[in-house]
């Protein structure tokens, strides 16, 4: 195994238990309840394609690639829940989606790779983890900023939860920008490398929402 291929095992092994902790915090039994995940993903996909824009012929429309890649990482998560399984084995998991994200698959345009991902999901239930990786090569990211960009989002998932996001309390317009957005600002004067990474979103958030309370 080489290092890269290591490394990502790694990093996907983390995601695979964040998520897992991530469900956990909704439905403490979320295994035993089966969720359609499934679902969750093709409708994301309809998301993924308005942002990505060209599809309406009758009007001009361009690319968001901010938005983008958000559903990408939502996508992500849904793709994630729907491949833990009971035994909750993180790294045998995180082999199996690196094997199927290294594994040789032609690319389709950026459109009809949404479509081919939106079908497995719809048809077969389905995460095929080979089209997440052809649509962040169609708008030039890699597996480094998915994870980034993972990591983030989870955060602020959790952050969301433990804020009343369920029972309708929690606040997702910050000053005027929605909560993504501050996320996004936030992270970029972070290191994601650091091992404490996770811990500071989190902290930078709690720093950030506190004002928006108070205010």
């Amino acid at each position: 195994m080489n290092t890269v291929t290591a490394v990502m095992i790694e990093k996907t092994t983390v995601m695979l238990s964040m998520q897992d902790d991530m469900n956990r915090l909704v439905d403490v039994d979320w295994l035993l309840r089966e969720r359609e995940w499934y679902r969750a993903i093709w409708i994301e996909c309809a998301e993924l394609a308005d942002h990505y824009g060209g599809w309406k012929w009758w009007k001009h429309t361009d690319p968001d690639y901010a938005q983008v890649m958000l559903e990408i990482v939502d996508i992500w998560h849904f793709g994630l829940s729907l491949l833990i399984d009971d035994s909750r084995d993180y790294r045998r998991i995180a082999i199996d989606i690196v094997s199927e994200w290294e594994s040789p698959q032609s690319s389709l345009p950026f459109l009809e790779e949404v479509e081919r991902l939106a079908r497995a999901a719809l048809e077969d239930h389905r995460f095929p983890v080979g089209s997440i990786r052809n649509l962040l090569k169609g708008i030039g990211h890699n597996f480094d900023q998915l994870y980034c960009s993972y990591i983030g989002k989870n955060v602020l998932n959790v952050f969301r939860q433990d804020h009343g996001y369920k029972s309708g309390e929690y606040v997702k317009i910050w000053a005027g920008r929605e909560d993504n957005e501050v996320l996004s600002e936030l992270m970029s004067k972070l290191d994601s490398d650091s091992p404490s990474f996770q811990d500071a979103v989190y902290q930078s958030l709690s720093d950030a929402y506190a004002k928006i309370v108070i205010a």
